[in-house]
């Protein structure tokens, strides 16, 4: 694929349960694919070794991040809480619609929570209303539960948990413009290849 001055870019935004592979997807979009760019999300939480602020994350304080979510300066925000102290992770509506107004391709991962954050805002706003594009990745019980467990960073408690929140996740599905039922990580690229350019089909009919 090649960028064309003549095609409005697009914002792919990618949701799925934990192990679905979204955050590799992206990742391999923006390596394969150099028109591109990955959204900077920004968190609370400290930078952890080799992480740079505005590269891998907007890094704010409490305080700054606070400030911001009371000036609606955020697209979308959510608050995790860890196992020592709340962690607050959003995406600034300037690190989407300023690149968008400049026409670069973006796209980032979010949970289910956060895309509905996005079109709420896209009923409101012209511009994320014309490049949103939405994807889910939707994999199978067992599919799921095997790439959770070979990722072995997960407890079999909190892999039930998390399948939980799958099962929820699964149900928000018919709701995205796209679905990728995913297979192996060629086949999942592949498919998000195809849907970047019916994405972009859809963007340049909705711009004339």
């Amino acid at each position: 694929m090649s960028a064309s001055a003549a095609v409005p870019p697009v914002l792919i935004v990618l949701a799925g349960p934990a192990g679905s592979g979204k955050s590799t997807l992206c990742d391999r979009l923006v390596a394969e694919c150099p028109e591109f760019s990955r959204v900077v999300t920004s968190t609370t939480r400290p930078p952890r070794p080799g992480e740079a602020n505005g590269i891998h994350y907007h890094f704010f304080t409490p305080e700054e991040f606070e400030h911001r979510v009371r000036a609606n300066a955020f697209l979308e925000w959510a608050q995790v809480h860890g196992k020592d102290e709340r962690r607050r992770y959003g995406t600034l509506a300037a690190s989407v619609l300023e690149p968008l107004a400049a026409g670069r391709n973006l796209v980032m991962s979010v949970d289910v929570q956060g895309v509905e954050s996005f079109r709420r805002a896209a009923q409101g706003n012209p511009l994320l209303a014309r490049h949103l594009t939405t994807v889910f990745i939707v994999v199978d019980h067992d599919r799921l539960i095997a790439r959770m467990r070979d990722r072995a960073q997960d407890h079999e408690a909190e892999i039930a948990g998390r399948m939980r929140t799958a099962e929820r996740e699964l149900q928000e599905a018919p709701k995205f413009d796209f679905r990728i039922e995913s297979r192996t990580r060629d086949e999942d690229f592949a498919a998000l290849l195809r849907i970047v350019d019916a994405a972009r089909r859809r963007t340049t009919d909705a711009s004339r």
